[in-house]
C-alpha cells in the first residue's frame, strides 16, 4: 500500500459480518467456484461427494483469501475510485491489518486443507494462484504496466485446473484448455469495463490500457483478443471436453461476442458518450454470460459422457 497511515485515517465504523464477507469479493468468488467445479466434474475421475464438496469449499476460501489480500494492498487506490470506494477498508468498516490477517489466515487454511482433502498438486496450484494474484498482479503488474490484465488474468484462469487436479492429481491438455479459455476471455472483459470507468483508473493512476494508450487503442485490442478467443473457444469443441452441445453453444456465443467487439471497434468517443457507453456496457454484461455459458456447456458434455454419450456416438 502506498499510504501506511490509511487504516487509521479511514476507520470510522464498527464492522459487521457482511463487511468481512465483502473482503472476500463474493462476486468474483462465484466465478472461481463455478469454473473450479466444472474442472472437477469434467475430469475423468469421480470423487466422493464429500471430498468434492471439501475441494470446492477450500478453493473458494483460497479465492476469498486472494480478494482480502488484494483489498488490503489496494485500499489507497480503492478509496479514490468511485467503483470501489464503498469497499470495507476505504469505507472505514475494516482496517487494513484485519484484512491482511484474514487473507493470510485463509490462504494457509485453504492450501493446507485442500492438500489434505485431495492432493498436494491441487494445493500447490492453489498456493501459486494466490501468490500470482496478490504478488505478481496486485503488487507488481497492476501499477506498472498496461499489460496488467493480460498477464495478471492468469490468476483467475487457474481454478478449473485446480479442480481438475483435485480430482485426477495431474495436469492435462483438457485442464490447460479450460485455463486458456478464461485467460483469453479476461482482457476483453476487463477492457470493456475500463472503457466506461476510465476516469476511475485516471484518478487512481492505474496504467490500464485506456489510460496509457487511450480508448481507441483499447477498442482495437478488444477486437483482436475477441477474435483469438473465438478461435480458441470454437476449437475446444473438437477436444476431449467439447462435443455437439458445447460446439453449438460456442458458435452462437462467439458470433454474438465478436459482433459486440466489432460494434465497439467501430465507435468513437462522441458516439460512446452520447449514449453513455451503452454498447460497451452491453458487451461487458455479455462477457459474464459468455464464460459461464461455455463452462456450463463443458459441464453438460461431461454429464452426457457419464451417461454413455450421445445416442448416435
Amino acid at each position: 500500500m502506498s499510504d501506511a497511515s490509511f487504516d487509521t485515517r479511514v476507520q470510522s465504523g464498527e464492522a459487521e459480518f457482511r463487511d468481512y464477507f465483502a473482503l472476500l469479493k463474493p462476486r468474483v468468488m462465484t466465478l472461481v467456484v463455478f469454473t473450479a467445479f466444472v474442472g472437477l466434474l469434467a475430469a475423468p475421475v469421480s470423487l466422493h461427494p464429500f471430498v468434492a464438496f471439501c475441494a470446492i469449499l477450500f478453493i473458494a476460501v483460497g479465492g476469498g483469501a486472494s480478494g482480502a489480500l488484494n483489498m488490503w494492498y489496494d485500499a489507497d487506490i480503492d478509496a479514490v475510485m468511485r467503483r470501489t470506494a464503498k469497499r470495507p477498508i476505504p469505507a472505514g468498516k475494516v482496517t487494513g491489518d484485519e484484512a491482511l490477517a484474514i487473507g493470510l489466515t485463509l490462504s494457509a487454511f485453504s492450501v493446507i486443507f485442500l492438500g489434505l482433502a485431495t492432493n498436494w498438486l491441487a494445493a500447490g496450484l492453489l498456493a501459486f494462484t494466490i501468490f500470482f494474484y496478490v504478488v505478481i498482479y496486485t503488487m507488481w503488474l497492476k501499477r506498472l504496466t498496461p499489460q496488467n490484465i493480460v498477464i495478471g488474468g492468469a490468476a483467475g484462469a487457474f481454478p478449473p485446473m485446480i479442480g481438475w487436479a483435485a480430482a485426477t492429481g495431474d495436469i492435462s491438455v483438457a485442464s490447460v484448455l479450460m485455463f486458456c479459455l478464461t485467460f483469453m476471455w479476461t482482457p476483453p472483459h476487463f477492457w470493456a469495463l475500463a472503457l466506461f470507468v476510465r476516469m476511475d483508473y485516471d484518478n487512481a493512476t492505474v496504467p490500464m490500457l485506456t489510460v496509457t494508450h487511450g480508448r481507441r487503442a483499447t477498442r482495437r485490442h478488444i477486437l483482436l483478443y475477441t477474435a483469438l478467443l473465438a478461435l480458441l473457444a470454437i476449437g475446444t469443441g473438437f477436444t476431449q471436453i467439447g462435443g455437439p452441445f458445447y460446439l453449438a453453444t460456442a458458435l452462437v456465443l462467439n458470433a454474438a461476442f465478436l459482433l459486440g467487439a466489432i460494434r465497439i471497434w467501430r465507435r468513437d468517443e462522441d458516439m460512446a458518450e452520447a449514449d453513455n457507453f451503452a454498447v460497451e456496457k452491453r458487451f461487458f454484461k455479455l462477457s459474464l454470460l459468455y464464460l459461464f455459458a461455455h463452462f456450463g456447456a463443458i459441464l453438460i458434455e461431461a454429464g452426457i459422457d457419464r451417461m454413455g454419450g450421445y445416442p448416435w456416438g
